[in-house]
């Protein structure tokens, strides 16, 4: 059977020590024997982990009320590691130093200050939608805009306290910001702690401007930059220009979800651009040189004889820049759509008929060529026998 370790005796306190004389002993005797003060020194670490095994124990009034009367994992029989009660083999850990090095050079002994420092975290994104030109869109722009967000509180600076105080260590979890869920027996589970959330520290007197958020609401005014080639829906993400970080962290992302007012000439289609181009029956016979607008002015087509209704002629590399490709653009796709007048004027209707008289046939002839073969064959010929 294992011998039952004396925790009073390894920190030098009566056993009827208060736990602010355990607390006392404990960092004093952490100090004088921590790794880091003792480099290479075996006896020293041994000491150590003793001295943190037993506050350990002690630290704990649940742990210690079962030390004090030998009960749980404190009993009289050996664990299964061949320690008493499950703890002969204390195992010290880089997590363990971590928690004992927070609570002993944190910050001031007092147990008024914080002893830990708080987990940075990053600042929420945020989205917004900006209203912008056709012409915006297409050449970029750099527009005024508003953002309702969360700030850094200017009364307490972001720490959440009333001016004057700060937030004290967490007395539940002594600044570790995780405690331990009983499970029975000799093992627990770590969680974060219900105090304090994990944080480490609690605020007893709320900043009065924020109520102890550490951040207050507020309109940030800003300039953004819109790049070339966004289109309608497009969504721009803009790094570190959302709400501010905590405890150092760093600040969110603002996304963008352009809307572009449409263009009196130009119709979006992909990555390209569409204009409808009227053409009058006499150039789409005989083909013509016509004007047609660009993104940079002006430009003359060559339409072919012939051209008919709703025939496309592209210009390549004349669209709008590519979102993400500023070296590379798109196409101006033109569509030919033959003007024919609503109302014709007499001179019009005898240059009609001429046209017809010179210009013979049915153009829907052939629509009907292979039916009516198909129809002869079958023997209907529409007569009575």
């Amino acid at each position: 059977m294992a011998t039952r370790p004396d925790y009073y005796k390894t920190l030098g306190v009566e056993k009827k020590a208060s736990a602010e004389e355990i607390k006392k002993a404990y960092r004093k005797l952490a100090r004088q024997y921590h790794p880091d003060r003792n480099p290479d020194d075996k006896n020293a670490e041994a000491r150590f982990k003793e001295i943190s095994q037993a506050h350990d124990v002690l630290g704990d009034p649940e742990k210690r009320k079962q030390y004090d009367s030998g009960s749980g994992p404190f009993s009289t029989g050996a664990g299964a590691d061949g320690g008493f009660g499950g703890f002969g083999n204390f195992d010290f850990d880089a997590s363990s130093m971590g928690d004992i090095l927070s609570n002993l050079f944190g910050g001031s002994t007092s147990g008024r200050r914080v002893r830990t420092k708080p987990r940075a975290e990053k600042g929420a994104d945020l989205e917004t939608q900006v209203s912008i030109s056709f012409d915006q869109a297409v050449a970029g722009a750099q527009v005024p805009l508003q953002v309702p967000m969360h700030a850094t509180c200017e009364t307490c600076r972001g720490t959440g306290a009333k001016p004057g105080t700060t937030p004290i260590v967490c007395p539940r979890c002594e600044g570790r910001g995780i405690e331990a869920g009983g499970q029975g027996g000799m093992f627990s589970i770590s969680q974060p702690c219900s105090r304090c959330g994990g944080a480490g520290t609690v605020i007893e007197d709320p900043c009065p401007t924020c109520q102890g958020s550490g951040a207050v609401r507020t309109v940030k005014r800003m300039r953004v930059n819109i790049p070339a080639g966004v289109r309608e829906g497009s969504r721009i993400r803009l790094a570190g220009k959302g709400e501010p970080g905590r405890n150092g962290g760093p600040a969110g992302d603002l996304y963008l979800i352009t809307h572009v007012s449409p263009s009196p000439l130009f119709t979006r289609k992909g990555e390209n651009l569409e204009v409808e181009v009227p053409l009058s029956i006499p150039e789409a016979l005989r083909g013509a040189e016509v004007q047609v607008p660009t993104l940079n002015g002006v430009k003359t087509l060559r339409v072919r004889p012939g051209t008919a209704h709703g025939t496309v002629q592209r210009l390549r590399g004349e669209g709008p820049p590519k979102l993400g490709k500023s070296s590379e653009r798109g196409d101006i796709h033109y569509r030919f759509l033959i003007d024919v007048p609503e109302k014709l004027s007499k001179e019009q209707e005898k240059a009609v008929e001429a046209l017809s008289a010179a210009m013979p046939g049915d153009p829907r002839a052939r629509l009907f060529a292979n039916s009516a073969t198909a129809a002869g064959g079958d023997g209907a010929d529409g007569g009575e026998a």
